[in-house]
């Protein structure tokens, strides 16, 4: 079965990079330019998603909590250009499968997502 992964970043080459990275490792993909877009399209199959933490309207830490709120567990991945110390221990307290600081490694990226669809740690 194909993974379906959903990304939401505000920066469309960024959105664009990971679309290809995805389907070119074998998984479907769906790409938002914002948190209020994904939430606007509609409960859907999503095997893991991978949100940018810094965006304009809802952030991705903000976008994680609201699906949490509805009930919807879907694993995450955060994605930021900004990373720190502070901020990978709040995305995984959080619940998050990784935090990955961009640029980052294609084969980090691709592990961290078949961990989040297997359920297994890193």
């Amino acid at each position: 079965m194909v993974g379906v992964i959903g990304v939401v970043d505000d920066d469309e080459p960024v959105r664009a990079a990971l679309s290809t990275l995805m389907r070119s490792a074998g998984y479907k993909c769906a790409v938002f330019p914002c948190a209020e877009e994904f939430l606007a399209s509609g409960p859907r199959e999503t095997d893991c998603l991978v949100l940018d933490v810094r965006m304009p309207g809802l952030s991705g830490f903000e976008l994680h909590l609201k699906l949490r709120e509805m009930n919807l567990n879907v694993p995450v991945i955060f994605v930021t250009g900004q990373a720190d110390d502070e901020l990978r221990a709040r995305a995984l307290r959080q619940g998050a499968v990784a935090l990955l600081a961009k640029p980052f490694d294609d084969h980090v990226l691709l592990g961290a997502l078949r961990s989040a669809i297997n359920g297994a740690p890193e």
